[in-house]
């Protein structure tokens, strides 16, 4: 088997070195959390989660976990999935958003 030429190295190299220095020298600076692109639509769907929308899925939840102790078979998830759902609506949309803000 022959043994690559000094060439075929430096082609090779040329070839996986070139794209990564057009990439370098094409890249703008970003800027993190200055793009309001989707606030309209976060502020939308954070208002209906903690509004009536969140009330609604909440005791869809507990309609179904009503449900199913109803047919007989007993489980905590029909119990604590509601709860969650409940606690998730109300409490996760503000500690998401302030995580996304402090982490932006």
């Amino acid at each position: 088997m022959k043994a690559p030429t000094l060439t075929r190295r430096f082609g090779q190299a040329t070839s996986l070195a070139l794209p990564a220095i057009v990439a370098a020298l094409a890249a703008s600076a970003a800027y993190a959390g200055a793009d309001a692109t989707f606030d309209p639509a976060l502020t939308k769907f954070t208002d209906f989660l903690e509004g009536s929308g969140g009330k609604i899925i909440t005791v869809l939840s507990l309609a179904g976990g009503l449900i199913g102790l109803a047919s007989g078979r007993f489980s905590i998830g029909q119990v604590a999935v509601p709860v969650g759902v409940g606690i998730g609506v109300g409490t996760g949309v503000p500690i998401v958003t302030s995580v996304v803000t402090a982490v932006i």
